[in-house]
């Protein structure tokens, strides 16, 4: 009988787990359809390219189309075709660009400035398929290809419009919160915290803006977290393995590691992440180390001899044999249609501009970069003298391709570092306000709306009207703001976690220290050049897995401490699901009027009533 019982605990245990197991991954979904539904309602306004969409968006349609990014007619530049111009019906003062022809519907091939083949000479495509034998001109994009990728997978399936352009933004952004969620519940076991957390990332304005835009930054932070939760996957992975009687194992249980498949499956989410911005590389290196201690700290938990020697051979080896040569080779991969077109650059100015030339050293005049000494014969090593292509045979022809990314590689980096530390933008920020909010990225905005009238159609098809009064206006506005009350919380919450770690030797508090420290503290060295606060979307996840540690910590004290700590987190989701409900309009292109709260005496309907610092403004 007593057999019996144990078996019959054990069944009904299982059954319970499977039962919780059940219940998180229902949750997962319910929370990812909440997301899904407020990131895509309206998703095609504002009717135009808002802040950089107007280079990705469009470098993705030439991705997708060409294999790489190309330039575009303008009005100032290479004119568009006058009968492009002459189709779209161009209302009076419209400037006759690439972006407005496109929001009104002109093919965007026609919109492609094209190379001839035959004299160098440069102009748009006006009918789709060159007249005479050329090739897209190649534009400098400073960032890599995979964002962008997702981006034309959208605009593939949808067409090039705004809906299409941000759609593959909407799902990674849902896609993040889903993982998010099983990062926790992996993390602390709990239905409820990793629920819980999972709505504070749902109710964080920035994530919610980054999710309908076509902007790099939320593919960013979602490969950098997908990428963080496999290697939790990995440890896991590993204390499962490690030997239970080391003394009779030996080295064997080395050999044994050496094939870790959720360390291969992170390489390729760190190759992802740098395939969309290298500042991933940071939290690359952070949680690498990071990772190289947890495998330490279980060996020795295990008293395996020699912890630290078994990890740099067990660990150590697959990291550096598996994982970075994934991340390598994925990376490299997400340059494909560069490689393949790699001529059309080496015949471009491209090999041979500005940041070829530089000297390393110059100075700021005004917002331009001047340079102390440039070498103006330097030139991309794939290119002779006077810009003409060496032609390589055998393998040297292989290895050209490779050889003139390296050297388009390090002009983008003289670019980012060099020639962006004269710029000023009216949105830029320190980093070291990020935490707090200190000043947000107004991405779209559409002033002077008169009482009475509605917005411009080519900007937003609603038909609400202005509701201000006589010597008023109305505005719509989309500002990449974080919800306050989470980010002001979170702030709390690093700071809780660092006492975790530091104090109670808590390893998961670690993931929130790197994490955060990773993605935000990198910044401060690039504070002398524009930078935007939305950058410090990656963090998020981080911060908001310190709350949820420090709230887990007070839930497993006595019952009335349990009972304080639910009103707490209860009391705190709430808060944000209403700072998140206050400041939608301001998020998602909402109609407001402009003048003070007082004045006005509709107080939901103000914009100004919003705008809780200047600096918001």
């Amino acid at each position: 009988m007593r057999a019996q019982d144990t078996g019959s605990r054990a069944k009904r245990s299982r059954s319970w787990f499977r039962g919780e197991a059940g219940i998180g991954w229902m949750m997962t979904v319910v929370i990812m359809g909440l997301a899904f539904g407020l990131r895509i309602v309206g998703l095609g306004q504002p009717h135009e390219f808002s802040f950089d969409e107007t280079y990705y968006a469009k470098d993705a349609w030439a991705l997708w189309h060409n294999g790489y990014a190309s330039n575009w007619c303008t009005s100032s530049g290479t004119a568009c075709p006058k009968d492009a111009i002459k189709d779209a019906h161009l209302a009076a003062g419209e400037i006759a660009d690439a972006n407005t022809l496109i929001l009104h519907g002109i093919a965007p091939c026609r919109l492609i400035v094209y190379v001839s083949d035959k004299d160098g000479s440069a102009d748009a495509n006006n009918h789709c398929h060159p007249v005479t034998p050329g090739h897209p001109d190649p534009e400098m994009a400073v960032h890599p290809e995979v964002g962008k990728w997702i981006i034309a997978l959208g605009e593939a399936r949808f067409g090039m419009n705004p809906f299409g352009w941000r759609i593959g933004s909407v799902l990674v952004g849902t896609l993040m919160i889903g993982v998010f969620i099983r990062f926790v519940r992996r993390l602390t076991r709990s239905n409820l915290l990793a629920g819980f957390a999972g709505l504070l990332l749902t109710f964080d304005g920035l994530q919610l803006v980054l999710s309908r835009l076509a902007l790099l930054d939320i593919f960013v932070a979602f490969f950098t977290l997908l990428a963080v939760h496999l290697l939790v996957k990995d440890r896991d992975w590993l204390r499962e393995r490690l030997p239970t009687r080391p003394r009779r194992t030996g080295w064997r249980s080395v050999r044994q590691m050496l094939w870790r498949p959720w360390l291969a499956a992170s390489g390729v989410a760190w190759g992802l992440g740098l395939g969309s911005k290298w500042d991933v590389a940071y939290p690359m290196v952070g949680f690498g180390l990071l990772f190289l201690a947890w495998g330490a700290g279980a060996r020795r938990r295990n008293r395996i001899r020699r912890p630290f020697a078994r990890t740099l051979l067990a660990d150590g080896l697959p990291g550096a044999l598996v994982l970075l040569p994934l991340a390598a080779i994925v990376y490299v991969a997400s340059w494909s249609g560069w490689l393949a077109h790699h001529s059309a650059y080496e015949q471009s100015a491209m090999s041979h501009s500005q940041y070829t030339s530089w000297s390393g050293s110059g100075k700021c005049d005004g917002q331009s970069w001047i340079d102390n000494s440039p070498k103006p014969d330097a030139h991309w090593p794939t290119v002779g003298s006077g810009g003409t292509l060496k032609h390589e045979t055998g393998i040297a022809a292989l290895w050209q391709p490779f050889e003139s990314l390296w050297a388009y590689h390090h002009d983008v980096y003289v670019f980012h570092t060099k020639f962006l530390q004269c710029t000023t933008h009216p949105y830029a920020s320190q980093p070291e306000g990020w935490p707090l909010l200190n000043r947000p990225v107004g991405i779209s905005a559409e002033n002077d709306i008169k009482p009475g009238a509605t917005s411009n159609p080519a900007q937003n098809s609603s038909t609400q009207t202005c509701t201000a009064p006589a010597g008023s206006t109305c505005l719509r506005q989309v500002l990449a703001l974080g919800t306050p009350v989470l980010w002001w919380g979170c702030a709390l919450g690093a700071l809780c976690a660092i006492g975790l770690w530091a104090g109670a030797r808590d390893w998961r508090a670690g993931i929130v220290v790197v994490g955060a420290g990773t993605t935000w503290v990198p910044w401060f060295l690039y504070a002398d050049r524009t930078i935007f606060s939305y950058y410090a979307i990656s963090m998020l996840p981080f911060t908001i897995l310190g709350v949820v540690l420090c709230l887990g910590r007070l839930l497993s004290g006595s019952p009335n401490r349990r009972t304080g700590a639910a009103i707490l987190g209860g009391t705190f989701l709430v808060l944000v699901i209403l700072n998140f409900a206050w400041f939608w309009p301001i998020w998602t292109d909402g109609l407001l009027t402009r003048i003070s709260p007082v004045t006005a005496g509709n107080f939901w309907g103000n914009w100004l009533s919003r705008m809780w610092f200047l600096k918001w403004i």
